[in-house]
């Protein structure tokens, strides 16, 4: 992603909160010691098992032994995740609140009719953590080999190809929308539940596209069930390094990846948001965060603050426009 330019990421520690609570070995620090004095609350907004909830997981423990405080994880699923940044944005601006933000703060100004919380002005951004590149996947029998095909191939078919999502505004519904304003294509939007059932229907053929994170991509890939046509990067991707770049096939302004961040609530003291900041970004640094979260799929990332709220302004106007141009009814 154009706005994402560090590669950041290490552990954040954690103290699973309950019933999933942990006891975290005090570490003694050499730095300020009147921050943190007791537990952290680190909300989740999303349920367990969830890919916020995976983050976390990671990210938690290390923090925790960085900052000598149990960090407790919170999970505050529902309404795409507004639930739980509602809850955070209304929690004291102490520092001992934080929660991890995602592509939900960026869409849903534009998709819901009222918000309880700005995502602007409620929130101290801390850094980015981590992102998921994003896959343009066809069926094996759909007679296209990368996307300029695939471009060509509906412009002659026009409402016959169709792709498939995770649901109404979800990233995968939204990312295959800009495809289709950026290429000027008419292709057909096809949501399922999730984005579980939205794969199996391109592998039964049921769907024609879609555009999914690497993770959920790989096995289908690898078993020969779908192809991949193009990565959503400004680069190719190591792991699928025959896979051309939204760029190479002449559409630009098409890098969406999923992403992964830190934030405060707004008011939070700056020399405890730069103080997470630094740690998050000597964590990064460390020889088995990468491991770790290579292993679950997701590149670790950092950046400075401001960096962090540049990015979401740009991409709540362009996830705006999208929303937009697609028509997509607003949610009350």
């Amino acid at each position: 992603m154009k706005n994402m330019t560090q590669l950041l990421c290490k552990s954040i520690g954690i103290l699973l909160a309950l019933p999933l609570t942990f006891a975290y070995p005090s570490v003694t620090l050499s730095a300020d010691v009147s921050y943190p004095s007791r537990p952290i609350r680190f909300i989740i907004p999303g349920p367990t098992g969830g890919g916020a909830d995976n983050v976390v997981r990671i990210i938690g423990p290390m923090l925790a032994e960085r900052l000598g405080q149990p960090v407790v994880a919170e999970n505050r699923g529902g309404a795409g995740g507004n639930i739980g940044i509602e809850i955070a944005a209304k929690a004291p601006p102490d520092g001992y609140t934080i929660v991890l933000g995602y592509t939900t703060l960026t869409t849903s100004p534009s998709l819901y009719k009222k918000l309880n919380y700005d995502p602007i002005k409620d929130f101290t951004p801390i850094s980015l953590v981590a992102q998921i590149q994003n896959l343009v996947l066809v069926r094996p029998t759909l007679p296209v080999k990368n996307l300029k095909e695939l471009i060509e191939y509906a412009k002659a078919n026009p409402g016959k190809v169709n792709f498939t999502s995770g649901g109404v505004a979800t990233s995968t519904h939204l990312a295959g929308e800009l495809l289709k304003s950026l290429a000027k294509i008419n292709i057909v939007h096809v949501p399922y539940k999730s984005s579980a059932p939205a794969l199996i229907g391109l592998m039964s053929g049921e769907a024609d596209m879609i555009v999914i994170g690497v993770p959920s991509a790989t096995p289908p890939i690898q078993a020969g069930k779908v192809r991949a046509i193009a990565v959503l990067s400004d680069n190719r991707l190591p792991s699928l390094p025959n896979v051309p770049t939204a760029k190479e096939a002449g559409i630009d302004n098409l890098e969406v990846s999923g992403w992964y961040g830190l934030l405060a609530p707004a008011g939070t003291p700056r020399d405890i948001v730069n103080r997470l900041n630094a740690e998050w970004i000597r964590i990064v640094k460390m020889p088995d965060t990468k491991e770790q979260m290579q292993n679950a799929g997701l590149e670790p990332f950092s950046s400075t603050p401001e960096r962090f709220s540049e990015f979401l302004k740009a991409e709540i106007v362009r996830w705006a426009k999208v929303i937009k141009d697609a028509n997509i009814m607003s949610i009350d």
